[in-house]
């Protein structure tokens, strides 16, 4: 912990730790008052008045409700410059937790932990502003829209990077699948790509009981989601992973039992890690679809859209990621070739961008939780407030350490 010691000669981990009640309250508050996607407005004004509170400039509206805070180090002599990101929107989902700080927004719940991201991105804010113990400077990126609007694309094609010139990029990401203390990453790919597709059947409706008269759409769309599966597994390498998932299906109406439909419309998603592979399950899919409707006398037509590109870590950040991670926490505790996920994250885009790295925080079970670990996107998720001095310590070390001071005599 001693690389970490900064002129009030403390730990950006400690000096967190200190002040741990006040950023609970913080990550509570957010909790019980979640926005969704470009509707962040209480939460970026929230992070805006901590930040000039604190001697922070502060620039917002970026990418519509981003906030952007600008920490310099005591010297710029190196002209480098560190961004540390964090999300800050919720989810559509009804929260069934019965705590104090639930959320009080009907349909609103933060089931991702962004709200525990945005209180640590503030906590490493404040450290870092009260010492400047680094040469350079330290963007702190509060994102908004990563469930599925593309904040991240939204705030780059606002200059984000343009008026904001990091040189290297880095997320933390809670993970309840690690022990609380823990920290994971790996080299390479930490999340899938994940694109839409939308399957349209067109058929010949008429009535249920004269089947013989129609070009029944549900025959078709059945046919089409169990051929679906034979893509992944007849067509990309078992070395290689890729998911095809359709998750919705519409067709007629469920008060018509005795109507068949004129169409149908399945929704679902593909996921990979490679480019490759996206554009052979796009063409396999087209194919499949077409040429089954076409068998059963209708007609198929597919809309595949690339929602976000795969996470992929840079290996210089890693390597320096995992260092810092080591020194943190001790080898022990570093899962460093941890598994890549298949569900996806906007970071990608930043990614694309500037080389850095996406990193995992072992969020475990919270303190007095009962039933074990609680998956993200859980209508009972909570964030684990007791990871925020870990977390908000870890970012202000990589900022620190990436922006070294050189010493004068």
């Amino acid at each position: 912990m001693n690389a970490y010691l900064g002129s009030a000669l403390r730990s950006p981990v400690s000096f967190v730790a200190e002040r741990h009640d006040e950023f609970t309250a913080i990550r509570r508050d957010l909790h019980a008052h979640p926005e969704l996607g470009f509707e962040e407005h209480r939460t970026a004004a929230l992070v805006a008045e901590r930040l000039h509170q604190w001697g922070i400039e502060v620039h917002t509206g970026i990418g519509r409700t981003g906030v952007v805070g600008v920490v310099r180090g005591r010297t710029e002599s190196s002209g480098k410059a560190v961004g540390l990101r964090a999300d800050m929107d919720a989810l559509p989902i009804q929260e069934e937790n019965d705590f104090a700080h639930r959320s009080t927004r009907p349909g609103l719940m933060h089931g991702c932990g962004h709200d525990g991201h945005t209180t640590m991105l503030l906590a490493a804010a404040q450290y870092l502003a009260a010492t400047r113990a680094f040469d350079g400077t330290v963007y702190l990126i509060f994102q908004p829209g990563e469930e599925g609007f593309a904040g991240a694309k939204a705030m780059i094609d606002d200059g984000l990077f343009t008026r904001f010139p990091a040189d290297e990029v880095y997320a933390l990401h809670n993970w309840p699948g690690l022990p609380a203390g823990h920290i994971g990453l790996n080299p390479g790919p930490m999340m899938a790509a994940a694109d839409r597709i939308e399957i349209t059947i067109s058929g010949r409706g008429g009535h249920a009981a004269h089947p013989h008269l129609t070009v029944d759409p549900v025959i078709i769309a059945a046919h089409i989601i169990t051929a679906a599966q034979s893509i992944v597994s007849r067509n990309v390498a078992p070395i290689d992973a890729a998911v095809v998932s359709l998750c919705s299906m519409q067709a007629g109406h469920p008060g018509a039992f005795s109507v068949v439909p004129r169409e149908a419309k399945l929704v679902g998603t593909v996921r990979a890690f490679q480019h490759s592979i996206q554009e052979l399950i796009e063409k396999r899919l087209v194919e499949l679809a077409q040429s089954t409707a076409r068998a059963f006398g209708g007609d198929a037509g597919v809309r595949y859209e690339r929602i976000y590109p795969a996470t992929i870590n840079h290996a210089p950040q890693y390597e320096f990621a995992l260092k810092v991670a080591e020194e943190l926490v001790g080898r022990d505790r570093v899962a460093r070739n941890m598994p890549p996920s298949m569900g996806a994250e906007d970071f990608a885009f930043m990614l694309h961008a500037k080389p850095g790295c996406y990193i995992r925080l072992g969020q475990g079970p919270a303190p007095g939780a009962t039933g074990g670990t609680c998956w993200l996107h859980n209508t009972r998720y909570d964030f684990n407030d007791a990871v925020i001095p870990l977390g908000a310590g870890f970012l202000a070390a990589l900022a620190e350490r990436r922006l070294p001071r050189i010493a004068t005599h």
